[in-house]
């Protein structure tokens, strides 16, 4: 599989998009359009193999699925990990010649989006440093009251920036990654310990973001009931992620409008009692 110059154009392009709070607010771009999930179909529709980009994200979504970026503080750029970790670990899983549905090629995904995802955050904080620079340019402009300008400084010059550490790292890494592909899979053979142990760790890596995920929703001991039983209706009855999502949401709303009622409740008695202290 060989990405072509316009296809890693393309990639670079969404990139940019995708860290640019500019586009549409950092809802559209780096909230959805920079996710591993939204990523993969991207990358999918651009290298012309949906599926496999589908599946290579969504394996990549699950390590990347708590993770939050507190202060501006990233310990991985997912932004990376869709635009250059994706189409790098599709066109690893074609030359090693393996399915993404398979154990095998889901937890090669995940290492490609790891490695690739640490790197990420060199150029987040490069993108960081250079916006300094148009910071300080508004700064000026604001003591000279030229308040008209500060469209070119927020709009247009963080473009530079982006360009710099978003376009440029991803369509060379994206064009040059069937080389290096090539080189890793001289270098390491399916079957020597060094890709033992790349699958082996690749495996455990959603189980990380799974555990962060539930260290920041689970408050007892009774929410681990709903959770578990996803798994048990996966288990028994051989439910896909699409009909899981149906019953995790209907259990949601369930849980949503128990909580309303118990609130209205607080809320009705609260001033029952106001208005008995007020009468005596």
């Amino acid at each position: 599989m060989e990405i072509s110059w316009l296809q890693a154009i393309l990639l670079g392009l969404f990139a940019s998009l995708s860290s640019m709070p500019g586009m549409g607010g950092s809802s559209i771009g780096n909230y959805t359009l920079g996710r591993p999930l939204i990523g993969g179909l991207v990358c999918g529709l651009v290298l012309g193999d949906m599926t496999t980009g589908i599946l290579v994200g969504c394996a990549m979504q699950t390590v990347y699925i708590a993770l939050v970026t507190p202060g501006g503080t990233v310990s991985a750029d997912v932004r990376a990990v869709s635009y250059i970790g994706i189409p790098l670990a599709m066109v690893a899983l074609k030359s090693y010649g393996l399915d993404a549905t398979t154990e095998q090629g889901a937890a090669l995904a995940t290492s490609f989006g790891a490695m690739v995802g640490t790197l990420g955050t060199v150029l987040f904080y490069g993108t960081a440093t250079i916006n300094l620079v148009w910071q300080h340019m508004g700064w000026k402009v604001v003591e000279k009251r030229d308040y008209h300008k500060l469209y070119l400084v927020n709009m247009g010059l963080p473009w530079i920036s982006h360009l710099i550490c978003s376009f440029i790292p991803t369509v060379i890494m994206c064009k040059l990654g069937e080389n290096v592909v090539n080189v890793i899979k001289t270098t390491l053979p399916m079957d020597g310990l060094a890709m033992k142990t790349l699958f082996t760790v690749g495996s455990l890596l959603p189980c990380v973001g799974i555990a962060i995920l539930l260290k920041q929703i689970v408050k007892s001991v009774a929410d681990f009931v709903p959770f578990f039983f996803g798994f048990v209706l996966a288990a028994s009855i051989g439910i896909n992620l699409v009909s899981a999502t149906v019953v995790a949401g209907l259990f949601a709303v369930i849980n949503y409008r128990i909580k309303m009622v118990a609130a209205k409740r607080v809320e009705a008695g609260g001033s029952d009692y106001e208005e008995e202290e007020e009468e005596i």
